[in-house]
């Protein structure tokens, strides 16, 4: 590619690939152990494991394309394949649910507790008034309580299509999305949330929160803000505190008294003219293990390597922005990544019995990254199990 990255900015984003587990030596390191704190589940073997391993690492993965999102965590497990991020749900040690800007996310079920008691009050608030505008009120959503108790409790599942169906039979009219609200509304409670492979594997079974996984610490504020700051650092640094109020949507106020509280277990780099944080002691590792980081990645829409921090930018220039985001209308592409830059993007189409993916660089590949980008999409390839074919955009 004819792009150039100042020397600061390229170890910028190749110690994120690491900080991110997209590079050798993060996830590998101990990817059973949580080191947050917290309790161990079960991982149902060991690639469930490490896809909630990865869970707990990136502590949201945005996940409101549903596929992507299991990419996400599969990239980061080499040698994962998909089955594994269904065992993961499928036991409990993933779910998905809001834990953060009204968003879907794929999280461990004790780090989106510790989520909503920080963030829950305020994101419902803020849309207070498309509710009111769709007849929901304080009522609806204690009679969508019931619902929900009476049809999922003593281990019970239920698809959106058959909780829609709960909620006519209670006589609450679900159409015109309010259904869905009050499914989130009730996810931003910690009542229930998305568990389950469904039957057929298509979509996922709501289920009772404290039920199917239950908690295993508790949380104060404090301790949230606190845990929730030194982990984003862990898991996306070097990085900085308006990154972290950005992804979050956590007050900037908050966020600065939780810096405050464990500021010693943070350290300040430079690099590229900018200061940034990182967890303190890890420093010079980070730094080595940034010239491991594998040269072409494939990498899903909507992943954290792009979105888990303020500006897109040095990760995408500012030309090509439009190209993974069409029409700037908040659907992000998969994203080619060579050396840290992303260089491009593809579109994936899948059967029963084989994936073939068309990929859109932004401008003409070399040979060395036009190999490194097919190995990369073998690898997603063989992580849905099924043979790959590759094509040009034409």
């Amino acid at each position: 590619m004819s792009r150039r990255i100042p020397a600061g900015e390229r170890e910028l984003l190749q110690r994120r690939l690491v900080s991110q587990w997209l590079a050798p030596g993060g996830g590998e390191r101990n990817p059973g152990e949580r080191g947050d704190g917290g309790g161990d589940r079960d991982g149902g073997g060991d690639g469930a494991a490490r896809i909630a391993a990865v869970a707990r690492h990136l502590l949201a993965t945005q996940a409101q394309d549903f596929g992507q999102g299991v990419w996400a965590l599969g990239v980061r497990a080499p040698g994962s394949t998909r089955r594994d991020v269904t065992r993961a749900l499928d036991d409990g040690s993933v779910v998905r649910s809001w834990p953060m800007r009204g968003t879907l996310h794929l999280i461990d079920p004790d780090d989106l507790r510790g989520f909503l008691s920080v963030t829950a009050r305020r994101t419902v608030m803020g849309a207070a008034a498309r509710h009111r505008g769709l007849g929901i009120d304080e009522q609806t959503v204690a009679r969508a309580r019931d619902v929900a108790s009476g049809l999922l409790r003593g281990g019970g599942r239920a698809t959106r299509e058959q909780f829609t169906v709960a909620l006519e039979g209670a006589g609450l009219e679900p159409a015109g999305q309010r259904g869905m609200h009050l499914i989130w509304l009730l996810a931003h409670e910690g009542l229930i949330c998305w568990g389950p492979m469904a039957e057929g594997g298509t979509q996922q079974a709501l289920v009772l929160l404290d039920e199917w996984a239950p908690a295993t610490r508790d949380w104060s504020p404090d301790e949230a803000h606190d845990e929730l700051l030194l982990r984003y650092v862990r898991g996306h640094g070097p990085t900085t505190l308006k990154d972290f109020c950005h992804w979050s949507k956590l007050l900037v106020s908050d966020s600065a008294a939780a810096l405050a509280r464990i500021r010693d277990r943070l350290e300040e780099v430079e690099l590229g003219g900018a200061s940034y944080l990182v967890e303190a002691g890890d420093t010079e590792a980070r730094a080595r293990e940034a010239g491991t980081a594998p040269q072409q990645l494939a990498l899903p829409g909507f992943d954290e390597y792009l979105l888990g921090y303020r500006s897109r930018q040095p990760a995408l220039a500012a030309e090509f922005s439009a190209r993974v985001v069409p029409g700037e209308n908040g659907m992000f592409l998969p994203m080619l990544v060579s050396r840290g830059a992303i260089v491009g993007t593809w579109k994936r189409s899948i059967t029963a019995k084989a994936v073939t993916v068309t990929t859109d660089p932004f401008e003409p590949l070399t040979g060395t990254e036009q190999k490194g980008s097919e190995r990369a999409l073998r690898r997603y390839a063989a992580f849905l199990e099924l043979p790959l074919t590759v094509r040009g955009e034409r």
